[in-house]
């Protein structure tokens, strides 16, 4: 399912800080973070569909999705992890992107979008859920922001709670570095659930649960299902990306991380 919690454009050393955990089945195949083969895509890659659930490009662009909780998935849908590829490897602005996917969005399941070019300081949110409402297309503002399974910003359990932690460690660290290794160990592990009085009421109340931490581990009957990777991805103003990924491989912890400067990066 996923959830990210990221700042935009309203730090002095980072334009872009951002933490993502990625909730799959554990026996799904996966490659690690990686530059793609043929292209300069940096992103971990899922080995069945083809696709991504966060990458960035050499050139200032990233991506990055999460799925929205429903009851009901179509099996025929397109892989959703296919559309942070498709904008990575255009050239539209963030913006036009968003608009040229609105006819086909009814192609896939549930998604929400992200995607940001650093350089001209542009990031837009494109959602396909509620079925039946006006595509969301949105200018994201500078700031703190929290995308769950439901829109951006909304305040389910999990996204409040990690809002407000992500806030605390940010002011803890100011107008300075940040170690992002150590925001990932204190936020994205959290196994705290919510409430069931609170739980958005769309599947069933077991399963929404077992869902409602940030961190999640659940025993299902196709097997674990749960957070198997946390990703930490920070730009500079002076154009460094670093791209940081502690992920699962054969039920052990393990961690990459790969540096790379932005290339025509402008000055913030």
């Amino acid at each position: 399912m996923c959830i990210a919690a990221f700042i935009w454009q309203a730090h002095p050393l980072y334009p872009l800080l951002l933490l993502q955990n990625r909730d799959e089945y554990h026996n799904r195949p996966t490659e690690p973070v990686a530059w793609w083969d043929g292209c300069d895509i940096l992103g971990g890659r899922d080995a069945v569909a083809g696709g991504t659930w966060l990458a960035c490009s050499r050139t200032g662009r990233v991506a990055f999705l999460t799925n929205v909780l429903e009851l009901h998935a179509l099996p025929e849908a397109k892989s959703r992890g296919e559309l942070p590829l498709r904008f990575l490897e255009s050239t539209k602005s963030p913006k036009e992107f968003a608009e040229s996917l609105v006819k086909e969005v009814h192609l896939y399941n549930g998604f929400n979008l992200i995607v940001a070019d650093i350089a001209s300081k542009s990031m837009v949110y494109l959602s396909n859920r509620p079925k039946g409402e006006a595509i969301v297309i949105q200018e994201v503002s500078p700031g703190i922001h929290v995308l769950s399974n439901a829109k951006l910003d909304s305040p389910w359990p999990k996204a409040q709670r990690l809002e407000k932690n992500f806030k605390e460690q940010l002011e803890q660290y100011g107008e300075g570095e940040i170690p992002v290794k150590e925001m990932i160990h204190k936020l994205m592990r959290d196994t705290v659930k919510a409430a069931k009085s609170r739980l958005p009421g769309i599947c069933s109340t077991d399963w929404e649960y077992n869902l409602s931490s940030i961190f999640i581990e659940v025993e299902t009957p196709l097997g674990r299902y749960g957070t198997r990777s946390t990703i930490g991805l920070t730009v500079r103003a002076n154009g460094e990306a670093s791209f940081y990924e502690t992920y699962l491989e054969n039920d052990m912890w393990k961690e990459r991380t790969v540096k790379y400067y932005i290339s025509k990066a402008k000055s913030y």
